[in-house]
């Protein structure tokens, strides 16, 4: 079972200053959501804002695994997007998206990530129930996380909260332990299999403990959650073509109630 590093209170202080910075990333970026935007004035928004902090994008020219580098500072992922869009000057924000603005810097050597869908100027009640009940999700995910409780219950609570709401979710795709690295033991499913074939290994459980961090990122979609990689080796879409909604926040485990690491 891989190692979670449960964090100190000064590491925890640190990983609270860089998600000030994200969340004032966030704020900016979903306050000059217009029509006629590019994603990129976005992106362009962003890295100023990081840079400015002395901190560091971290997305930019990361490459895991069979991915080429990332080539920028925030992920645009629009309509049927459901992450990982590349922003660029030709893709312009148009009356009624909505737009997954994700972003992750490092400060001090530590990380801070969250993440936002919203629409872009009058969007359908429809469209707007669907980004409702993901911020709904995170909320209710955050609540579990307290010392006692498991990965496992917070997965469970996401698919089924979407699923009563007539959402399906993403299985393929996780939240994940937030530290020096990006990408830290333990991941958060959006799903838990309730029973798996023979020789099938799922999940890792992991008990809540005082000075874990860890990102929550419920993904809901309108229709089936069948996805597909673009040729670009990073945006992933719905294959069938339907909205989905995207949200983020950085969580530390604390002797009492959750601390929202990625809070203005």
């Amino acid at each position: 079972m891989p190692q979670v590093t449960l964090k100190t209170p000064e590491e925890i202080e640190i990983m609270r200053e860089a998600g000030k910075i994200v969340a004032e990333v966030l704020q900016t970026t979903r306050e000059a959501l217009r029509p006629g935007i590019s994603t990129k004035e976005l992106d362009t928004i962003a890295e100023t804002i990081i840079r400015d902090h002395g901190a560091t994008p971290a997305f930019l020219d990361y490459a895991p695994g069979g991915h080429p580098p990332y080539p920028a500072t925030i992920t645009a992922s629009i309509n049927n997007e459901l992450v990982h869009g590349i922003p660029s000057e030709s893709r312009i924000l148009q009356e009624g998206d909505i737009v997954s603005i994700d972003v992750a810097c490092f400060h001090k050597g530590y990380v801070g990530d969250a993440a936002y869908t919203a629409g872009v100027g009058e969007v359908a009640p429809s469209v707007e129930r669907l980004l409702r009940v993901t911020v709904e999700t995170l909320w209710q995910a955050i609540e579990l996380c307290v010392p006692g409780n498991h990965i496992s219950d917070i997965a469970r609570m996401t698919s089924k909260y979407a699923s009563q709401h007539g959402y399906s979710v993403a299985s393929e795709y996780t939240g994940h332990g937030v530290g020096t690295a990006m990408h830290e033991p333990p991941q958060v499913p959006n799903w838990w299999p309730r029973k798996l074939p023979r020789g099938m290994r799922g999940p890792v459980d992991y008990e809540l403990k005082p000075g874990m961090t860890f990102a929550i990122e419920p993904m809901l979609i309108a229709g089936r959650n069948e996805l597909m990689e673009l040729e670009d080796g990073w945006t992933v879409v719905t294959k069938d073509g339907s909205l989905n909604a995207h949200t983020e926040h950085t969580v530390a485990i604390t002797d009492g109630e959750p601390l929202v690491l990625t809070l203005p």
